[in-house]
């Protein structure tokens, strides 16, 4: 059930629901999000961005390969915020079947150059390629690269028809007000959903939320009602994962891999369980 990242996409889009991508930084992580997905029928995108597959490194992929293969439902294995071509050339022969290419801290016409360039490299060996638009914010040092969320850009209309004219890509990452990273107390996203209404009323192609922990039910569920089907989570996971486990190991006589990391594993499944059926997914997978 191996898939490019666009035929993925693409039922999610026709069906009005947003595929789950979720960020794994280690390989029990990436077999327990497998196995939520299958638990709830749900199609998922891996995704690694780059400091992620620095940790996990490229020997691994021929595992999550063979998984992916193996799994009941289908998957997409993703290079989230990819940034230079050279990168993405190195993701394609690695077996990667969709990346990201993030130029959108670029000048706007570096932006569309760059992402044309990887398109062309990428369809010419089957993937799938995401570009982004506009700036998503970053709230702590840990999360993925943005902008003080008081400087986000958001994506114009207009710009984001002749962004996807211009470069040829299969989806597109926009930026509505979300975050990278945690939202501390006091600071309360607020999605501009009439901009991702207009947004999807010009482009054909499926529409991608990045920094989605953390923000609102309502407005997240909403999202995907307007139009998103693709929706980032990494911290979320992250913390749950990492939290149980930090509890677990208050238990200094504990030693083996199999007793830390299956509590880990539940709590992290419990919150992709719960993002799944957020995002209407759970049972999509029949449709493929």
């Amino acid at each position: 059930m191996l898939m490019n990242g666009a035929d993925l996409l693409a039922v999610a889009n026709e069906h009005s629901f947003a595929v789950p991508a979720f960020n794994i930084s280690d390989y029990a992580m990436f077999n327990g999000i497998v196995d939520v997905s299958e638990q709830r029928r749900a199609p998922l995108i891996v995704a690694i961005h780059p400091d992620e597959v620095s940790h996990i490194g490229h020997d691994v992929l021929p595992a999550l390969i063979q998984r992916a293969h193996k799994a009941s439902v289908p998957v997409a294995i993703h290079w989230d915020h990819g940034g230079t071509y050279e990168q993405m050339l190195r993701a394609f022969q690695i077996g990667f079947t969709s990346v990201m290419i993030d130029g959108s801290m670029l000048p706007y016409e570096e932006n569309v150059a760059l992402t044309a360039k990887v398109v062309e490299a990428a369809h010419a060996v089957g993937v799938s390629v995401e570009g982004e638009l506009g700036t998503i914010g970053k709230l702590d040092e840990q999360a993925e690269a943005g902008v003080a969320v008081s400087d986000i850009i958001y994506t114009d209309p207009d710009q984001a028809v002749d962004f996807v004219q211009r470069t040829g890509v299969d989806s597109l990452a926009i930026a509505i007000g979300t975050a990278h990273g945690l939202y501390p107390k006091g600071l309360t996203p607020e999605l501009k959903l009439d901009l991702l209404t207009e947004i999807k009323s010009r482009l054909p192609i499926p529409l991608v939320l990045h920094g989605g922990s953390g923000n609102p039910d309502d407005e997240i569920g909403r999202a995907v009602k307007l139009g998103v089907n693709k929706i980032n989570i990494s911290s979320d996971i992250k913390v749950a994962y990492h939290d149980r486990m930090r509890e677990v190991l208050a238990d200094l006589t504990l030693r083996e891999p199999n007793t830390i990391q299956p509590p880990a594993i539940e709590a992290m499944n419990a919150v992709a369980a719960q993002k799944i059926e957020l995002f209407d997914a759970a049972g999509k997978a029949d449709l493929y």
